[in-house]
């Protein structure tokens, strides 16, 4: 596939898997509330969702495809399944034995994880249990993410974007299981816990399908440590520092408003928004990218891999700036449309966008991030990208403590100093990133690119002034059309629709640039069924 399709099947069925999400946390709240199970619960998803962040859909993953890559490319694909196969097989055995482990100790660490349970046995119990039966769910998706980067490296993206709707619909069967069967809150919790390892038993099933389909026979054998393996290791070891210093950022981020009245709620809230574009955009080229750089790199076609990025940031750019405009132009009218309701006021939602629009400016930070990553992943380069996300989160934690605490004194709202300290530093990685693609001649945007790049802008800036005006007149366009939530989805489809006329009015894309971004890339084919 071409880059563009690429894109917008992971971007399609990553947002298949969100609303699907919505709906799951929306039976959450129906079936517990904000009370102790819902505490348990978030606890129990906690754990495997930390490692395999750090482990298996992070760091490994990305190493893993340039060794992948590089061995297909130079030996064949014989070789390069002997590959996958030893690293499946060692991974799978230290991610299994670390499971285990995690389990035995759940009775020790929880009663720190969910301190404001621990005086009472049964939620304690109850939570123990729940993490246990979820925590097998971490090795399951390690070879999922194995398996997805064999996909991926052959050029198939569909079926390793589609999986992870299997979580949601997994958990949403024990959930919804009390509107025919009564089931008290505990025994629902354990039922979707256990939900989740079968998710991931699921997604690894349906992934080894798919890469049999491709004609790849891997095999689980005795673990071995082999050049090969310690090669992806070595890569991807500073990955996984990096994606633990990000986890240090959220646990500060979590601190500080715990100590703040309603803070945590504005932060999660506001998270959950900005957070989309980068799930749906950064992610899916991302992904789409490592392949083709590493294609490129090791046959030597540097030219080549200048206009990958370019293509990548510029089709990165013009999903992402309308969304930032967006969330930082109408960020009250989006959340009290969407989110207004029950015991969520009016006054939350106008919290929460002020929140809203600090985070935004950094949005397009946060994308460009994923698209500058992948050409130093396809360089087995992992240090310096590491380095750069632990600059990125001390920046984060010292100027968002400091602004946390000053704001607070100065009775400002604290939490528009985390934003804002969050999107600074996401803008101070985005910078070092560029800066040393660009000094080592290793990307240089080229001026079609440019060009390209400020017709995306004028673009969004027109779509933005329509948006403000509609904002200012929010109250008007709820009357008239009857309901807010239709208002809010009249003027984004109108925003969207602004924005689509002037891409075209501007040359920012032409119809031959359609034709050419989703045309299918030669020696891509594969099974209809996959992609």
């Amino acid at each position: 596939m071409s880059l563009a399709r690429n894109t917008l099947v992971q971007a399609t069925l990553t947002l298949g898997s969100r609303v699907l999400g919505f709906a799951r946390d929306m039976a959450l709240a129906a079936n517990f509330g904000q009370g102790p199970m819902m505490d348990a619960w978030a606890t129990a998803l906690m754990l495997p969702n930390l490692f395999r962040r750090l482990f298996a859909e992070g760091a490994f993953a990305q190493a893993f495809v340039p060794v992948y890559g590089g061995v297909r490319a130079r030996e064949g694909e014989e070789a390069a399944t002997a590959t996958a196969s030893e690293a499946l097989s060692f991974m799978f055995a230290v991610v299994a034995g670390f499971c285990i482990l995690m389990q035995v100790l759940t009775p020790v660490i929880m009663p720190w994880l969910l301190s404001a349970w621990r005086d009472d046995i049964g939620v304690m119990s109850v939570a123990i249990t729940a993490t246990q039966l979820a925590m097998p769910y971490l090795a399951c998706m390690t070879i999922a993410s194995l398996l997805s980067g064999v996909l991926n490296t052959a050029g198939r993206f569909a079926l390793s974007a589609g999986v992870p709707v299997a979580l949601n619909l997994c958990t949403l069967v024990p959930l919804l299981a009390p509107t025919l069967i009564p089931m008290s809150q505990p025994d629902i919790l354990l039922a979707v816990s256990a939900a989740v390892t079968v998710s991931g038993v699921v997604q690894a099933g349906l992934l080894w399908w798919g890469v049999r389909r491709l004609g790849v026979r891997l095999r689980l054998s005795i673990p071995r440590l082999t050049p090969n393996v310690k090669k992806a290791l070595a890569l991807a070891v500073p990955g996984a520092l990096a994606g633990g210093a990000m986890q240090v950022n959220s646990l500060v981020s979590q601190v500080l408003t715990g100590s703040d009245e309603g803070a945590r709620s504005v932060l999660y809230n506001a998270d959950r928004l900005y957070q989309l574009p980068l799930g749906l955009v950064g992610v899916a080229i991302g992904l789409a990218l490592v392949p083709r750089l590493t294609k490129a790199f090791v046959s030597g076609d540097h030219e080549g891999g200048r206009r990958t990025l370019d293509d990548g940031i510029a089709l990165a750019m013009a999903f992402t700036l309308p969304a930032a405009l967006a969330l930082f132009v109408i960020p009250f009218f989006i959340i009290d449309a969407t989110v207004t309701r029950g015991a969520f006021t009016s006054q939350d939602a106008a919290r929460t966008a002020d929140a809203l629009r600090q985070f935004a400016w950094g949005v397009p930070a946060f994308v460009l991030a994923k698209v500058l990553t992948p050409p130093f992943f396809a360089r087995e380069d992992t240090r310096r990208p590491m380095m750069f996300a632990i600059t990125s989160v001390v920046i984060t934690v010292v100027v968002g403590t400091g602004l946390f605490f000053g704001f607070r004194r100065a009775g400002i709202d604290p939490v528009l100093g985390l934003a804002i300290a969050t999107s600074l530093a996401a803008w101070v990685n985005v910078a070092l990133l560029a800066g040393t693609l660009v000094r080592e001649n290793a990307w240089r945007p080229s001026a079609g690119f440019l060009s390209r790049m400020s017709r995306v802008l004028g673009a969004s800036a027109v779509m933005a002034a329509v948006l403000l005006v509609a904002g200012m007149n929010y109250e008007t366009l709820s009357r008239l059309l009857l309901a807010k939530e239709i208002a809010v989805l009249v003027v984004v489809g109108a925003g969207a629709l602004v924005y689509g006329l002037c891409l075209v009015l501007f040359r920012a894309v032409t119809h031959a640039d359609l034709r050419a971004a989703l045309r299918r890339e030669p020696g891509a084919g594969a099974p209809a069924s996959l992609d």
